[in-house]
């Protein structure tokens, strides 16, 4: 297995593990974090640092081979989640892809780095999901649908086929997006809503 380490140890973290755990494909080394102390568990996982030693550990990666996720929540704005996955990159650093063995992501789809897909999520033929995104619980991503950088398809949202979602866009709970439909940039679509 590869070695993770996580940036953020709050709620979605600690369903990022849960999923990275079935996945078994990266084991998690450490959690960087600035609300927890060092040594502090999340779940089965310890608190090793916090985002002031990202360029530290993104260096170590070079000779260890140490991959990264951003599990940091995003509920409003994707600005954090941002600014640490550009640190990373800025730093070289590795970004894990991780997709729950309990979703079905189409072999003629396409799932970017540093994106997580949960649990029972659907990405169907031809989807392109980009970089830094969640792919939450249940969401299903229809056919020829592209969501962009830097966005959260939340618990049981449908992005139906063909829709663009621009980057660092925030889709809601049971929200649906009905076919081909263009939605910008940084937009917030709120939990049951439907975009025509």
């Amino acid at each position: 297995m590869k070695d993770l380490i996580l940036i953020g140890g709050g709620g979605h973290c600690r369903s990022c593990i849960d999923v990275i755990e079935q996945q078994r494909k990266f084991r998690v080394i450490g959690i960087l974090d600035n609300h927890l102390a060092s040594g502090t568990n999340v779940l089965d996982c310890k608190v090793i640092g916090n985002d002031g030693d990202i360029e530290n550990f993104a260096e170590r990666q070079i000779n260890e081979k140490i991959y990264f996720l951003v599990t940091i929540g995003q509920t409003k704005t994707a600005e954090s989640r941002m600014i640490i996955f550009n640190r990373l990159k800025e730093s070289s650093a590795k970004m894990a892809v991780i997709i729950s063995p309990l979703a079905y992501v189409s072999k003629y789809a396409s799932v970017e780095e540093g994106t997580i897909v949960m649990h029972h999520a659907l990405v169907n033929t031809n989807a392109r999901i980009g970089k830094n995104c969640i792919i939450n619980s249940k969401a299903l991503v229809e056919h020829d649908a592209i969501v962009a950088d830097h966005c959260h398809i939340s618990t049981a949202a449908i992005i139906n086929g063909g829709v663009k979602i621009g980057e660092s866009s925030f889709v809601g709970s049971n929200s649906i997006i009905v076919n081909n439909v263009d939605v910008t940039s940084f937009s917030f679509i709120r939990a049951g809503e439907v975009v025509k």
